[in-house]
C-alpha cells in the first residue's frame, strides 16, 4: 500500500497536476513562439520535464521541443533550457552551441552577438540571458547552428 504524506499530497494538487495544464497550454502555443515550433515559452516555472515528455507523446507532437524558455527563480532573468533527449537522460536533444559553452556576460554576447547573455553551461544544457527577448533570439539562433 502506497503512503503519501501530506506535503506530498499538497506538492500534486498544488504544483504537479496544475504544471501539465500549464505545459499543455504551452505545447499548444509554440508555433506562436517561433515558426519551427521547436522552442517553448513556460508562461510560469513549473515543473514541466516529465509532462513535456508524456505531453509530446500522447499529443504525438512534431517537431520536438528542443528548447524551454522560462524566468529565472527571481525574474530577473531568462533561462534557454535545452530539454532532455529522454526523460533520465543528461544527453540534450539539441545542446546550445559548442562555441558558446563555458563562456558569460560581455564575452558570450560577443560569441554569440546577442545582447544580455549572462551565460552558457559547459555541457549547454542551459544558458541565460538579462532578457525574454535576449533568451529568444539565443534559442532561435542555437536552431539555426
Amino acid at each position: 500500500m502506497a503512503f503519501f504524506n501530506s506535503q506530498s499530497v499538497r506538492f500534486h494538487a498544488r504544483s504537479w497536476l496544475p504544471a501539465r495544464s500549464i505545459v499543455m497550454e504551452c505545447i499548444a502555443e509554440r508555433f506562436d513562439i517561433d515558426p519551427s515550433g521547436e522552442i517553448m515559452v513556460l508562461k510560469r516555472f513549473c515543473p514541466w520535464k516529465l509532462h513535456l515528455f508524456e505531453l509530446e507523446a500522447e499529443l504525438k507532437v512534431e517537431p520536438l521541443i528542443k528548447y524551454v524558455l522560462y524566468g529565472d527563480e527571481r525574474g530577473k532573468q531568462w533561462r534557454v533550457q535545452a530539454v532532455a533527449a529522454s526523460p533520465d537522460s543528461f544527453e540534450s536533444r539539441k545542446p546550445l552551441p559548442a562555441q558558446w559553452r563555458g563562456l558569460r556576460d560581455d564575452e558570450l554576447s560577443k560569441e554569440t552577438r546577442i545582447s544580455g547573455c549572462v551565460f552558457v553551461h559547459m555541457s549547454g544544457f542551459i544558458g541565460g540571458n538579462q532578457t525574454y527577448e535576449g533568451a529568444l533570439v539565443m534559442a532561435r539562433t542555437a536552431l539555426k547552428m
